[in-house]
């Protein structure tokens, strides 16, 4: 089954109901975004793009994302999201890795996908280039599909800091769309989802069960997050959701402005996830904005899809166990298994902890050309986290520690090991090892502890001409050395307690 068939569809049966918005005025109905999607596959198929090649999308939130990634469905095409955060090194690795034939992109970011793959044709959403070609075109029928079809290639960092591609089939996002429609925020025509995360990411997968049942996926016109722009689109958008990681959560939550009654009847759902929130900031939350969070607890192997703490259970204020539950990262989606697991993996009693595993149809293929990768992380059908957790008697799954030395800033995920090797290449840099600090507005920052001679602002300076600004360290911490055991190894558990101990702790619970 191709998923474009539900633009196609919803084309027929409703060719006058909002299926875009660019802030407060509607951009594409069905009707017209059938349309121009069976057009532009039509003409990206005239380009020579044969079933299964893959097409980037490297570019800020912009309602024509919807259209030029149903259209990519639509032709039998393959979609590689990619950060528009990302250093131009970084996305020059991910289109030559996917191979990408096409890149669409925004007027801010053809400079740099100009810089990243000069020689891979590059079409302007908002270009003379991309209407010409959908006009020019004839419309075409959608493609024919298999569920296990490549739709959505997303690069995840790798503990290398070489990204690795995770495959997502029809049925991953099939499963993902239906997990969604069940146990997060049940979707009627013109419900309005508010597109404020980057669509490259978690908020885009979110596009899909608004597509599937008719609802309208909104844009602000500032292609962000900002809290007045939101209160204001939710003045005018009902029955509105929003994927938001916690820091866009609190700084909402925060904000000192008004958020009217009519803005807060309209607010259906905001979906967190992809980062620590910590308890007093859900109670802070629910006390702002009423029963209206959810969160969710996934990874881009198995698209936003592992567990979920729904909006009753967040809500249940009553419940003896209420702020245990508030720290958990809920329970299994309809659809998938999950279990703790032993280094044999073998299931663990409730309260023990272990390596989250999960199993289901939102698992994805595996990584794109790297099948010693995959061995690793699906064996026997179940999904290897990394990430370590505990359930209780009654199913609830605490996150208690994330393996890899995964950094979560922002909702952002950033390896240590990448920034390590950028400030290894310093010849000031003898040695050097990277932690995140919690912080409150960020979750975790980046900190860097240096053993050389080079100063803040060089290292600073060296890091931004080699990587994304957001992965760069936010602090530098100049050391004689570094902790390690006997064979050398540096104890990146006792740096963290060091650099814990001369920091102001933060008090409260954190979920995942």
């Amino acid at each position: 089954m191709n998923l474009a068939l539900w633009v196609e569809r919803a084309g027929k049966a409703r060719a006058d109901a909002p299926a875009t918005a660019w802030g407060a005025r509607v951009h594409r109905r069905y009707g017209e975004l059938a349309e121009r999607a069976s057009r532009l596959a039509a003409g990206m198929r005239g380009l020579g793009l044969a079933p299964g090649a893959r097409v980037a999308l490297f570019a800020k939130n912009h309602p024509a994302y919807v259209e030029a990634m149903v259209a990519i469905w639509w032709a039998g095409l393959a979609a590689v999201p990619i950060n528009n955060k990302l250093h131009r090194d970084e996305v020059a690795y991910i289109l030559e890795a996917s191979r990408a034939g096409l890149v669409f992109t925004t007027p801010d970011l053809g400079e740099t996908a100009a810089a990243a793959a000069p020689a891979t044709p590059l079409m302007d959403l908002e270009g003379a280039a991309y209407e010409a070609l959908i006009a020019g075109a004839e419309p075409a029928p959608v493609a024919d599909a298999g569920l296990d079809d490549l739709a959505w290639l997303f690069f995840t960092s790798g503990t290398t800091g070489r990204p690795k591609g995770a495959m997502l089939s029809h049925r991953n996002l099939l499963t993902m769309t239906t997990a969604y429609l069940a146990d997060v925020a049940p979707v009627a025509e013109g419900d309005a989802c508010l597109h404020a995360a980057p669509m490259s990411h978690g908020s885009g997968l979110y596009i899909l069960p608004h597509l599937a049942h008719m609802g309208v996926n909104v844009v602000p016109e500032s292609g962000g997050f900002g809290p007045a722009e939101i209160v204001e689109l939710l003045t005018r958008w009902p029955r509105a959701a929003m994927f938001a990681a916690p820091t866009m959560l609190n700084r909402l939550v925060r904000w000192e402005g008004e958020i009217p009654e009519a803005a807060l009847r309209n607010l259906k759902a905001v979906i967190y996830g992809g980062a620590p929130m910590y308890v007093e900031d859900a109670q802070a939350a629910l006390e702002r904005l009423g029963p209206r969070l959810v969160q969710i607890y996934g990874q881009g192997e198995s698209p936003m899809t592992i567990t979920c703490l729904r909006r009753e259970e967040i809500a249940d204020r009553e419940h003896p166990d209420w702020l245990t539950r508030l720290g958990s990262a809920g329970r299994p989606y309809v659809n998938v298994e999950v279990r703790v697991v032993d280094a044999d993996g073998r299931p663990v009693a409730p309260g023990e902890s272990g390596e989250i595993a999960c199993r289901g149809p939102s698992v994805m293929l595996g990584y794109l050309d790297d099948p010693e990768a995959t061995a690793r992380t699906i064996r026997d059908g179940w999904l290897m986290t990394g990430d370590v957790g505990a359930f209780d008697a009654a199913g609830y799954l605490t996150l208690m520690d994330r393996s890899k030395d995964l950094i979560i800033s922002g909702g952002t995920n950033i390896y240590p090991r990448e920034v390590e090797e950028a400030l290894l290449t310093h010849p000031g840099v003898d040695e050097c090892s990277v932690i995140g600090r919690r912080d409150a507005d960020w979750g975790e920052i980046v900190v860097a502890y240096v053993v050389g001679r080079a100063g803040e602002d060089e290292l600073d300076a060296w890091c931004l001409e080699r990587m994304a600004r957001f992965k760069r360290p936010k602090a530098y911490v100049f050391v004689d050395e570094l902790p390690k055991n006997n064979y050398g190894k540096i104890l990146k558990t006792e740096l963290r307690e060091r650099d814990a101990a001369r920091t102001e702790p933060l008090q409260g619970g954190v979920n995942g």
